[in-house]
């Protein structure tokens, strides 16, 4: 699948080593592929170095299932209208057993109507943090009493992380494909 952006796109003959080396590690590490904001950062290796280890981490080293993490993800790619990451994380989320109506909630800026209460808790502190810039002492205390103040930790990371890659998604207009629909409507489609 073409990614496109408004990048100038790289070629082997102009890239740097350093640019090479970077790209070469993620396509040998666990995503295998240049899908996302990889494209984009890789204008700044060092840039793009550091983010994919994050991101690697965030994606695939948390203690929150994969269900929950996605649900963050989904849940910031609307809070950024970003259309790539909802794009590639709405199939993911769904393969990881998050439920249809809950992923069609979201895209349609609806409040879900969650069966489970870590989803309804991982989506309560994602908007709070989103909208107040922080979570109250009650949130914070429900959602360590849930999964203990690492698994916060790291779903913080996980929301910093995809907001990165949702800001660099939109700045750059990375698209999946002219013939995939775009999940949200905006200025150009971004």
């Amino acid at each position: 699948m073409a990614i496109t952006s408004r990048l100038t796109e790289l070629d082997e003959a102009s890239m740097s080593a350093a640019q090479r080396e970077v790209i070469a590690e993620i396509l040998s590490g666990p995503r295998g592929n240049l899908d996302g904001p990889f494209l984009a950062w890789v204008h700044s290796p060092e840039l793009a170095n550091h983010a994919q280890r994050l991101g690697a981490f965030c994606r695939y080293a948390t203690g929150l299932e994969l269900r929950l993490s996605e649900l963050a993800i989904l849940t910031t790619a609307v809070w950024w209208k970003s259309q790539a990451e909802w794009q590639i994380h709405a199939p993911i989320a769904e393969q990881a057993g998050l439920s249809p109506d809950v992923i069609t909630a979201l895209r349609e800026e609806r409040e879900p109507e969650f069966d489970r209460d870590d989803e309804r808790l991982i989506h309560r502190v994602t908007r709070a943090l989103y909208a107040e810039r922080r979570i109250d002492d009650a949130l914070y205390a429900e959602a360590v009493a849930m999964f203990g103040e690492t698994v916060v930790v790291e779903l913080v990371g996980i929301l910093g992380y995809y907001a990165l890659v949702a800001m660099t998604l939109n700045v750059f207009a990375v698209r999946r494909g002219d013939d995939i629909p775009l999940p949200f409507e905006g200025p150009n489609g971004s």
